[in-house]
């Protein structure tokens, strides 16, 4: 790529996080913990569904490929972001702020096909429970991952590639923890308006079809399940929760940032840091603490690997 930079030289400033060194510190601490979390909790959920045979079904795949997808996700902005609360001068590079911009959109929505994917799996599961094998067959979720990973490619180059040779004029400052894409158009010294129009087209849009789509599966989901049973009800309720809290956490705050991106507000960093840092470790933590089968797989895991270490 190309990167004509003429302006500006070859650095973004990213202003990050402000105040005295302690909070600067704690900031740190706090974040390479969560970070570290996110990393070991999503490894955990990988490792227990490929190797644990209790877990090789439908609905465990699609999580450990989410698991996936949000320990990338978290990791093309957090090492980042801890590394400059420690640094004076936080810079980066033109090639790594589009290469960070280029990775967060591209696992951004995969992500959001995915979920989509495991809202139909959760559908068939409950709807169609008789059939739920012969639907959600091997062929199928394989082609649901490759589906969801070419259209986060999609997603992510439709933007990159009208954003990567923008001339850029000065203040190279960008008012956040990491690259963000409407904040990087907003330092090019040509009309972008068209350009803003089409990102919120595309990632604003995008999140806030993909999240009405995730509702409306989910309410045809209950609707038809009460109309069975109130008991069938509770159950539907309860299975879905995990799903409706992970969808919530993950669309609102990108519908908040990219809906409508170029009015800027306070609210910015924390929408950002939540959507990066919080979310990647949240989903592990519902899916676990609230599935009575992958905590027994925890145990299992557990005790077999104490049980090891005390013969060895």
């Amino acid at each position: 790529m190309d990167l004509k930079n003429d302006s500006i030289g070859t650095e973004f400033i990213l202003l990050g996080f402000s105040g005295p060194w302690q909070l600067q510190i704690f900031f740190f601490v706090t974040f390479s913990l969560i970070y570290g979390a996110t990393v070991l909790g999503n490894i955990l959920i990988m490792v227990m569904v490929t190797f644990s045979s209790t877990l090789h079904s439908p609905m465990y795949f699609l999580l450990g490929n989410l698991s996936f997808l949000d320990m990338c996700l978290s990791t093309v902005t957090t090492p980042k972001m801890i590394t400059d609360l420690l640094t004076e001068h936080k810079t980066i590079s033109i090639r790594g702020c589009m290469a960070q911009m280029f990775f967060m959109h591209f696992f951004g929505g995969a992500e959001m096909t995915l979920l989509i994917a495991m809202a139909y799996d959760r559908y068939i599961a409950i709807c169609k429970p008789l059939h739920y094998r012969t639907i959600m067959s091997h062929r199928l979720l394989s082609g649901f991952v490759i589906l969801s990973w070419i259209i986060g490619f999609i997603h992510t180059m439709s933007q990159m590639v009208l954003t990567v040779n923008l001339p850029f004029c000065g203040p190279s400052v960008i008012d956040n923890i990491f690259c963000d894409l409407p904040l990087v158009i907003k330092l090019a010294c040509v009309e972008t308006y068209t350009l803003e129009l089409f990102v919120i087209a595309d990632s604003g849009l995008l999140s806030f079809i993909c999240f009405i789509l995730l509702l409306v599966s989910y309410t045809v989901i209950l609707a038809t399940v009460q109309q069975r049973s109130s008991e069938g009800l509770s159950k539907a309720l309860s299975t879905l929760s995990a799903h409706i809290i992970v969808v919530a956490l993950f669309f609102g705050p990108c519908i908040f940032i990219y809906a409508w991106p170029f009015s800027s507000f306070a609210g910015n960093k924390i929408l950002a840091v939540f959507y990066t840092v919080i979310t990647p470790l949240l989903n592990p933590i519902i899916y676990t603490l609230r599935n009575q089968k992958m905590l027994s797989v925890m145990r299992k895991l557990w005790f077999q690997r104490v049980s090891s270490t005390q013969n060895f």
